[in-house]
């Protein structure tokens, strides 16, 4: 292979740069890049972004070569913009900052101090690093695929690759020096050092012309004024879970980011990043610790968020009046809430409340107090009832988001953990499922199976959206801005209608009470539903998509896009409602004391309808909040209320009174065995009698139970009538 003619290369660079053009309507040239240079030269943009697919139109070999040897590359592209911005400048530029008048007067005192036939020391030259002020960053042609962590190999050195994957980690931004600048104590000579690996080794000793005639040994000093600085950051990217093949774990990989890349991608984003694939050479005692390996890593030319489950970027378009007409039809809140994971049969309420949840109501903060906007919600169930679907639906359709479970997290997982940065080798906070859920959902499975001790972690997220750390030095309170979505099994497996509901659910009262919502979805055989729920499944089954229904659901792209509409808007509670709203509480506070209601109607449940007000409102779009809002999230508490009351009239048999009494006298037998440490069951009948009256009994019929259970020889009455046996 002949060796290639890198200049005639830079050639075809500058060619590209001045004559590329696109044509618009009218016909008329564009060119790009000639613009973005006029703009580079003027100091207006600092990155400029070549894209491969224009490098392609007018000279497919070259873009092969960049493909296989981007770093090259770059530095060529870098010196043709650097040789051709004196050109576009069209007047005269304002210095910005400080290094732009550094750099004014570099060039002022070469002029004046330097002869034309003086050649200098390479070593004294200003470096190109130094002088340039933009960034060059090459965007992949539309063509390569996009590849996974653990494809990228050895193969791949040197080369532009496109890699996707999550972000886990993402250090915070710091300046790197990237070129060194000295100043010599003898002869005041400037010396510059470029430097390309993350190590350097400082110069001591001045290479100037007058040091080394002179023999003086001038020594150097590093000046941190004249030297060049980028923003530098570190981010960590780890594999999506369908990529990993069976029985490993995912992989992850080192980016490193530098100037206009950093802060653009933080942890819990999904992203694809372009960039070149390198080694990373370590030399001196790094080395040595390090032994015989090499780490490599990618450095990012561009970061591209994506959307969780398509292949495409986040859509941050408008939508168009088309769409918006589209989802704003009649019943369009039934369609909407019909479009939440259509593969489900049923639930619809439980839908509705889950299309509020992703919408949220409206954060109010009056002075240094925050009531929070999120709504939470809780699914209780049988096994069985599509809760774990209905979970990681959510999970795939809201733009941020995170899915745990009770027995796969601990509560350092779920709040944040203290880290030693690999880099700096400092104490760090690592935020948790809650932490990278902020702004989003974060969705608890299995909730009953949570420790205590971990789920008291939750408490504090719920009402006041915050996290508060004080562990080894480090005191800080982390924002965790997110609505909490749980899934429950009841206490016994399924829900046992014998049982009162605190029985049944298990979970303290401080935790029930941040719950806007409580469902309980319960499995009832009913012939009818059985038979429409059985055909729904295996309709599913066999065609992978649901059954038609009178309307089309919405797409997963249009709800996410609707959604972050809907989330821009914040609507207001008209003084007309208010008082409309508190009759309505004090009302629901009567009943709940009437009924022994066994949910808490607490100042948490006002709060509860009113966000959910406000996100009817934000759903529709409009800024004030009207009276069917209201309606419509009272009718919604008050379902989620019956659905935890379980249905009186079938469970319930009428107890005859004899039964009854039979049972206290049993209660009274195992007590005193109790007390006495007794082995026989014997009841004082005075004592057997009172308690029976106690209980609304009169005493006749304690006298017909006590017979009817002589007779049967459950137990005996002796002569005198004081005392009860039990056989």
């Amino acid at each position: 292979m002949a060796p290639k003619d890198y200049l005639a290369e830079k050639e075809k660079c500058k060619k590209f740069l001045q004559e590329f053009y696109s044509e618009d309507d009218n016909g008329k040239k564009v060119f790009k890049y000639g613009a973005q240079l006029v703009s580079l030269s003027h100091r207006e943009q600092v990155a400029l972004q070549v894209d491969l697919d224009d490098v392609a139109e007018e000279d497919p070999e070259l873009v092969e070569s960049i493909c296989e040897n981007a770093k090259r590359y770059m530095g060529l592209f870098a010196d043709a913009v650097h040789e051709l911005l004196p050109e576009y400048r069209e007047r005269e530029v304002v210095a910005k900052d400080s290094l732009d008048v550094y750099i004014e007067h570099r060039l002022m005192m070469e002029q004046r101090g330097h002869d034309t036939a003086d050649t200098r020391d390479p070593r004294n030259q200003y470096p190109a690093e130094l002088m340039r002020r933009f960034e060059l960053y090459f965007k992949p042609p539309s063509t390569a695929k996009p590849k996974v962590v653990r494809d990228v190999r050895a193969d791949s050195i040197g080369q532009l690759v496109t890699v996707r994957g999550i972000v886990t980690r993402a250090t915070e931004v710091k300046p790197m020096m990237a070129v060194a600048t000295y100043t010599c104590d003898q002869c005041g000579a400037e010396t510059y050092q470029p430097i390309q690996s993350p190590t350097f080794m400082p110069l001591i000793m001045c290479p100037s012309q007058e040091c080394v005639t002179n023999k003086s040994g001038g020594r150097l000093y590093l000046q941190t004024r004249g030297s060049k600085f980028v923003k530098f950051q570190e981010l960590r990217i780890q594999e999506h879970s369908d990529q990993v093949p069976v029985g490993n774990i995912p992989r992850s990989m080192t980016i490193y980011t530098r100037g206009e890349n950093t802060r653009v991608a933080q942890p819990g984003d999904h992203v694809a990043i372009s960039g070149v694939f390198l080694p990373l050479l370590r030399n001196g005692f790094r080395q040595a610790v390090q032994g015989l390996l090499s780490e490599t890593y990618l450095e990012s030319h561009g970061i591209t968020l994506m959307n969780k489950t398509e292949d495409d970027e986040l859509g941050t378009a408008e939508l168009s009046e088309e769409e918006l007409r589209q989802i704003t039809e009649e019943d369009f809140y039934e369609k909407l809430a019909g479009s939440i994971a259509p593969e489900i049969f049923g639930h619809e309420d439980v839908k509705k409340a889950l299309l509020l949840l992703l919408v949220g109501g409206v954060q109010q903060a009056p002075k240094g107090m925050k009531i929070r906007g999120n709504i939470n919600i809780c699914l209780m169930g049988d096994p069985g009832v599509a809760k774990s679907q209905l979970l990681s639906y959510i999970d795939r359709l809201a733009p941020r988001s995170q899915y745990t479970t009770g027995r796969g997290s601990s509560g350092v997982g779920l709040t944040a953990a203290v880290m030693r940065d690999p880099l700096t080798g400092e104490m760090t906070l690592e935020g948790g499922a809650l932490v990278l859920a902020d702004q989003g959902v974060c969705c608890i499975d299995e909730f009953d199976k949570m420790a205590d001790a971990d789920r008291t972690a939750i408490h504090e997220v719920m009402e006041q959206q915050t996290i508060s750390i004080a562990k080894a030095g480090i005191m800080t309170s982390l924002n965790a801005r997110c609505s909490i979505l749980a899934a429950a099994n009841p206490a016994y497996g399924r829900y046992n209608p014998r049982k009162t509901i605190e029985q049944n659910i298990q979970l303290p009262a401080a935790l029930l009470s941040r719950f806007d919502l409580l469902w309980l979805i319960q499995d009832k055989p009913d012939a009818e539903a059985d038979l429409r729920l059985a055909q729904h499944i295996t309709y599913v089954h066999q065609h992978c998509r649901q059954p038609p229904t009178h309307f089309t659901p919405i797409d997963m792209k249009l709800m996410r896009r609707y959604i972050s509409l809907c989330k821009r808007r914040q609507p207001v509670i008209p003084e007309s409602l208010a008082d409309y709203i508190t009759a309505a509480y004090v009302e629901m506070r009567k009943e709940a004391r009437v009924s022994k209601d066994c949910t808490f109607t607490s100042a948490r449940t006002l709060l509860s309808i009113l966000r959910l007000s406000t996100a009817l409102a934000r759903l529709r779009l409009v800024d004030v909040v009207e009276k069917e809002d209201v309606n419509e999230a009272m009718r919604l508490m008050e379902m989620s209320k019956d659905s935890l009351q379980a249905d009186k009239s079938s469970t319930t048999r009428a107890h005859r009174p004899a039964d009854v009494i039979f049972s206290l006298l049993r209660e009274l037998a195992t007590e005193g065995v109790k007390g006495r440490g007794g082995s026989g069951g014997l009841v004082r009948m005075a004592e057997a009698e009172q308690r029976c009256v106690s209980r609304g009994f009169t005493p006749a019929q304690f006298q017909e139970a006590l017979e009817e259970y002589e007779e049967l020889n459950v137990w005996q009455v002796n002569q005198a009538r004081t005392r009860i046996t039990f056989v």
